[in-house]
């Protein structure tokens, strides 16, 4: 792959730490779900960050099924509707693999609001699904959440690629 100018040469993504991030946000999801601000509706969701950012970067390794699996988990953990969050997730994850290879040419800035259309429509579908099955309106800070979501993009993209960025033992034949 062509890399664009003054773009640092990334370490391969450890399986380890790609799945251990996805499970520490399903984590930290369920326990704001069950914190101070309960299921508000305005609140990230944490989880379609960080699956979206890994969908992205590693899409052979995290996938639409890894999506679904993991809408399912949410599922359970809510009780609301059972396929909610995993349609929301499925059809965040298809898109982000449909536009992972031009994303990376991007900035992290721009790339952030290149995803903030991503995270509406993965609200907007659960939003519908919720409508549908009979559920209450949230109210309009629903709108607030993807837009969080796209500012944490660029604190997930630190995070998220700080080990990749450790520097190889360099000597005077690797200096990379």
């Amino acid at each position: 792959m062509i890399m664009r100018p003054g773009q640092q040469l990334l370490l391969p993504a450890s399986p380890l730490f790609i799945w251990s991030s996805l499970i520490a946000a399903l984590l930290l999801n369920m326990s704001q779900n069950m914190g101070l601000w309960g299921r508000s509706a305005w609140v990230p969701d944490l989880l379609a960050v960080v699956l979206v950012f890994w969908t992205v970067h590693q899409p052979l390794r995290v996938s639409i099924g890894a999506a679904f699996v993991f809408g399912l988990l949410m599922d359970v953990h809510q009780g609301g509707l059972m396929g909610q969050h995993a349609l929301a997730y499925t059809v965040l994850s298809y898109f982000a693999i449909t536009i992972h290879r031009r994303l990376l040419w991007f900035s992290v800035p721009s790339q952030a609001a290149q995803v903030l259309p991503l995270f509406v429509t993965a609200h907007a579908v659960e939003l519908i699904v919720r409508m549908i099955g009979g559920g209450v309106f949230p109210g309009f800070w629903i709108f607030l959440a993807p837009l969080l979501e796209a500012l944490l993009w660029p604190v997930a993209s630190v995070l998220l690629l700080a080990p990749q960025r450790r520097a190889p033992d360099p000597d005077a034949n690797r200096p990379l």
